[in-house]
């Protein structure tokens, strides 16, 4: 369905973004992946797809790192198609405990980072009339959790970012939307398990279901592939006229 498109997937290394680069693999498209931490790995599993895969490790904090990215997909396929913007950091403490440099490093790049890559990839797509930028959100861009102010409100932002970017597009080939996942076992949420369990001196999986129980009805974890497989519905015909949302895949957390 993707073939001869091109799609930058940014924190694509692992977790969900990783998940998503795959998926729209699957369906054709080329990859320009970003992140941190093994790179070689993550590009051999997208590569055994039959797709072709590049990687550029801009600083998500770094706006003039972002465009250079963006110019660097442009130089090797032509232009970006499908932008998902997808990498994050986070930090858990009270507000008048919360460290000032995790604020700023969260909020940008968490919220600032999908701004800017939003910016230097939409002129090719409207010159080109068609686009897809899906903006990894969080249920916490719906509703907030304590200790998580900077988390919560850069993802509230980009849920904000994702309606704006849809209505100033509303006529023309180019969608936005926002995915909005709960809990999902990433290297990010893993620790938080971790944490918990040695916090409470039980085991990783009782602080696995303990950290379900607390938030998500379904009692399991949404998985990498299940939202790689949202992200190509918005890319699909299908697609056409789902502009604006923000889709939360989070086993009934905010249907309570």
């Amino acid at each position: 369905m993707l073939k001869g498109k091109t799609a930058l997937v940014t924190g694509s290394t692992s977790g969900i973004g990783l998940g998503i680069a795959k998926a729209l693999a699957a369906q054709g498209a080329n990859i320009v992946m970003n992140g941190f931490g093994d790179v070689e790995g993550p590009k051999a599993e997208i590569a055994a797809l039959g797709v072709k895969v590049a990687y550029h490790g801009a600083d998500m904090s770094k706006p003039t790192e972002i465009e250079a990215m963006v110019a660097f997909a442009a130089e090797q396929f032509g232009r970006i198609d499908i932008l998902v913007n997808n990498a994050g950091i986070q930090h858990v403490a009270r507000i008048e405990n919360f460290p000032v440099d995790r604020w700023d490093a969260i909020i940008a790049i968490n919220m600032s980072s999908a701004f800017h890559a939003t910016r230097a990839a939409l002129p090719a797509m409207q010159a080109a009339g068609w686009g897809r930028i899906i903006n990894v959100a969080s249920v916490h861009g719906l509703v907030a959790s304590a200790e998580k102010s900077a988390y919560v409100t850069a993802k509230h932002g980009v849920i904000g970012l994702t309606k704006v970017t849809a209505l100033e597009n509303a006529t023309t080939g180019i969608t936005c939307n926002a995915i909005c996942p709960g809990w999902v076992l990433t290297p990010l949420v893993q620790k938080q398990v971790d944490a918990k369990a040695a916090a409470l001196g039980i085991s990783n999986d009782e602080a696995k279901n303990q950290l379900l129980g607390e938030k998500e009805p379904s009692l399991q974890f949404t998985t990498p592939e299940e939202l790689g497989a949202l992200a190509v519905f918005f890319c699909s015909p299908a697609g056409n006229n789902v502009r604006g949302v923000a889709w939360n895949m989070d086993g009934g957390w905010v249907a309570q």
